[in-house]
C-alpha cells in the first residue's frame, strides 16, 4: 500500500474524519549516490547504482505531487568502512584475516529526527495544528511529543502495529489503530 493509502486510512478514522488536514510531512533521507573506494582491493563501490536509489528517487518525486505534502529530507553520509558485526562475532578471532568482503559501509541517517522535532514545535507554537498525528514508534520523539502537549496540541500516535515503549503511549493523547 502506498503512502497515499496510509494517509487516506488515517484521515478516515472516526477521531479525524471531520478534521481539516493542514499538511502531511514525510521524513526520510536522500539516497547515498557517491562512489567510494573499498579498502583491501575491494574496488570502487557505486552506491548510486543500487536499485533502492532509483525506487527512493521515484517515490520522492511521486510524494511531492500529493496535495498538502511536504517532503523533509535529511542526509545519508558515508562515514568509511567497518568490519561486519557477524565477522567480529566469530569464535576464532585470534589471527583473523580481514578481507574486503568483511567490510561494510558505515552509513547513518542525519538530520531527520531533528526536522521532525522542529516541525512539531513550530506547528504547535504557531497554532497551525490542533492535532499532530505522529506515525512512528521511535521513542526519541518523546520530548517533542511532551512539548506539543504542554503547548495545548493533541498528539495522536500511530505505530502501525509495532510495539513501542510505554512512555510513547504515556505522552500521546490517543493511539490510532491503523494497519497497512
Amino acid at each position: 500500500m502506498g503512502s497515499n493509502g496510509l494517509i487516506d486510512k488515517i484521515t478516515a478514522l472516526p477521531d479525524l474524519r471531520e478534521r481539516h488536514l493542514h499538511r502531511v510531512y514525510y521524513y526520510d533521507s536522500t539516497p547515498l549516490t557517491s562512489h567510494e573506494q573499498k579498502p583491501l582491493g575491494g574496488g570502487v563501490v557505486d552506491f548510486g547504482s543500487d536499485p533502492v536509489v532509483t525506487r527512493s528517487t521515484r517515490m520522492f518525486d511521486e510524494l511531492a505531487k500529493f496535495p498538502f505534502m511536504a517532503l523533509r529530507l535529511g542526509e545519508l553520509p558515508f562515514n568509511g568502512w567497518g568490519v561486519s558485526a557477524k565477522r567480529l562475532a566469530a569464535k576464532d578471532c585470534e589471527g583473523m584475516t580481514i578481507k574486503h568482503t568483511d567490510l561494510k559501509p558505515q552509513i547513518q541517517q542525519k538530520g531527520v529526527d531533528m526536522r521532525i522535532g522542529l516541525d512539531i514545535a513550530a506547528l504547535t507554537l504557531k497554532k497551525h495544528a490542533q492535532i499532530v498525528v505522529l506515525v512512528s514508534g521511535d521513542s526519541d520523539f518523546i520530548p517533542a511529543m511532551k512539548f506539543a502537549r504542554r503547548e495545548g496540541c493533541q498528539l495522536f500516535l500511530c505505530t502501525l502495529g509495532h510495539r513501542v515503549k510505554p512512555a510513547m503511549l504515556e505522552h500521546s493523547d490517543l493511539l490510532l489503530e491503523v494497519t497497512i
